[in-house]
């Protein structure tokens, strides 16, 4: 397996202590050519982060084992890759990523560099490697989900997996809200929604969490790789306590990222039943980030996703009144939380394919 490009180097990246320390150039540069990837990708810079926001979650963990390279071609940063272990007890799964500029594309560095990947999951005892790569909406030939639900165009990337022998298990779609003019829309929405969930409060904190959440909160973390739709995904299952959840909270709070917890609260049993998150960093006029979302199974059905997504937006238009718009991730078979985001006025604005190698 070789490449048409002279010089090529797979370079472990180096994880410095601090991002202005002297050893923390190849970081910096990293960033800058993730950075840029993911504008090449989407054609805006919502993806962006700084290289100080994204240094806390490269630093060792005992839940995840990183891996972490630098392409560098003639001596120039053109890309990275990445190797994420999780260290539950008996894990078999991976995730991976390579991104390379466009410029380099087609020189079989993105083969040499999964062939890299492959060879340390081995020798680490994983067996599924999950990728996840964006893509424009479909136009023209199309690989579709096996879930029959979405599907993505066969672009370059898509053609990488495949002949790589990935094959492709679910569509995530990918949205955004414009906030501008958007209160009095949420303000409606969430009334029907409280009149759904009688029997339930909302509760908010920013990290790190009240003591007297941390346990239910943690549990619900848990339950966000066996719950949430997966397609033929596999996921090891996650083991949350308050030591792992304050971990998790660190790695928002060193970077000065801030993040909203919406819950909805059990009034009679005081049981946390859901829950949403809204994220932005240092730059309050950047896009704002709404990642996981959850409602427990045995509180379905009472309209929670629609309260603390509605409260959690209405609360956020205070903590960051000049952020434009969120961006949110979901499955395309996921249709209880695409019809509450559509309902609130999210708009697809591209697709993630989700991608499965089984090693052998």
């Amino acid at each position: 397996m070789t490449t048409s490009l002279a010089g090529l180097e797979l370079r472990p990246l180096h994880i410095p202590s601090s991002i202005d320390a002297p050893d923390a150039a190849d970081f910096r540069e990293m960033v800058r050519i993730r950075n840029l990837v993911y504008a090449e990708i989407s054609g805006h810079d919502d993806g962006s982060m700084p290289a100080d926001e994204l240094l806390p979650l490269y630093q060792p963990q005992p839940d995840m084992k990183r891996f972490a390279w630098i392409v560098v071609v003639g001596g120039d940063v053109v890309g990275r890759a990445g190797l994420d272990l999780p260290q539950e007890e008996g894990a078999r799964t991976a995730s991976w990523l390579v991104e390379l500029r466009r410029s380099v594309w087609g020189h079989g560095i993105g083969r040499e560099a999964f062939a890299l990947i492959k060879r340390v999951a081995r020798e680490h005892g994983r067996s599924i490697l999950q990728s996840w790569a964006e893509h424009p909406a479909a136009d023209g030939r199309v690989v579709a989900a096996p879930t029959g639900f979405g599907t993505i165009p066969l672009d370059h990337p898509a053609r990488f997996f495949l002949a790589s022998g990935n094959t492709l298990e679910q569509i995530v779609r990918v949205s955004a809200l414009d906030l501008v003019g958007v209160r009095p829309h949420l303000k409606t929405l969430l009334a029907e929604a409280e009149q759904a969930a009688a029997g339930y409060r909302v509760v908010q904190w920013t990290l790190p969490t009240p003591d007297e959440f941390v346990d239910a909160f943690a549990g619900m973390k848990s339950r966000m790789v066996t719950d949430a739709p997966s397609a033929g995904l596999e996921f090891d299952e996650e083991v949350w306590d308050a030591a792992r959840l304050r971990r998790y909270e660190a790695g928002y709070l060193d970077a000065g990222r801030h993040m909203l917890v919406t819950a909805a609260q059990h009034v009679d049993t005081g049981e946390l039943a859901a829950f949403n998150e809204l994220v932005i960093g240092k730059d309050r006029t950047a896009a704002t980030s709404q990642e996981d979302t959850l409602v427990v199974a045995a509180h379905r059905g009472h309209r929670l996703g629609m309260l603390v997504k509605c409260a959690g937006l209405l609360a956020w238009q205070d903590i960051a009144p000049h952020s434009p718009r969120v961006i949110t991730y979901n499955a395309e078979e996921n249709r209880p939380m695409l019809s509450i985001n559509e309902r609130i006025g999210f708009r697809p604005i591209s697709y993630e394919g989700a991608w499965k190698k089984v090693l052998t």
